[in-house]
């Protein structure tokens, strides 16, 4: 299992630069945008984000467990999606806007703040998943749009223009909080919990 982690950790590393790159290249662009709109953004990107993030997440448990229950995966799917897309978008950008000590930085829960949104768009993965179980492509898209959310949650703390310590300072936060959290809620945690690493006969293509 450690083995598989450090592979998987090793595999995506490029791809979250490449996302942390183009978040970075957002914040920069669109910095002035006022923090009314980027709070609207963060909640498209956010609920999108969990809806791909619950289908690769359930996807990975039920094509990793042989006779897998409805109720666990759904319990895997939401806790995948929601608790580690809130840690990616949410709790990590506030981290670093706190060590910035960005001007408007606060942290937004879309699963509280915007619940009638958020844990729908984790259902709806989750049911995607069950019917039609897929990780390629749900995966990474994720990532990017994990980014792009983080980089909005950002960009609402801002204030201001971005000088360069502070755009390597936001891509080093923006690569940890897909890099990490993604590859946990894609493939470690429901891997985990299938109890092995065994893909299923029936596997669809990916």
């Amino acid at each position: 299992m450690l083995r598989q982690v450090i592979d998987e950790l090793k595999e995506h590393a490029a791809f979250a630069v490449f996302g942390a790159v183009t978040g970075v290249a957002i914040m920069l662009l669109l910095y002035k945008i006022p923090p009314s709109a980027s709070h609207r953004l963060f909640y498209v990107l956010h609920p999108a984000h969990v809806v791909l993030s619950a289908v690769a997440t359930t996807s990975m448990y039920t094509l990793h467990r042989r006779n897998a229950r409805v109720w666990a995966a759904v319990l895997i799917g939401y806790v995948g999606s929601i608790g580690i897309a809130t840690m990616s978008d949410s709790v990590i950008p506030y981290l670093g806007e706190a060590l910035l000590d960005l001007p408007n930085r606060e942290i937004h829960l879309g699963f509280v703040e915007e619940w009638w949104l958020v844990n729908p768009a984790a259902l709806l993965g989750i049911m995607i998943a069950l019917y039609r179980p897929t990780t390629k492509i749900p995966h990474s898209g994720h990532v990017l749009l994990s980014t792009w959310a983080s980089s909005f949650h950002m960009i609402i703390a801002l204030g201001g223009a971005i000088g360069w310590g502070v755009a390597v300072a936001l891509f080093a936060f923006l690569f940890i909080a897909v890099w990490v959290p993604c590859c946990l809620s894609d493939i470690i945690l429901p891997v985990m919990f299938a109890g092995g690493n065994g893909r299923r006969s029936n596997q669809p293509e990916e």
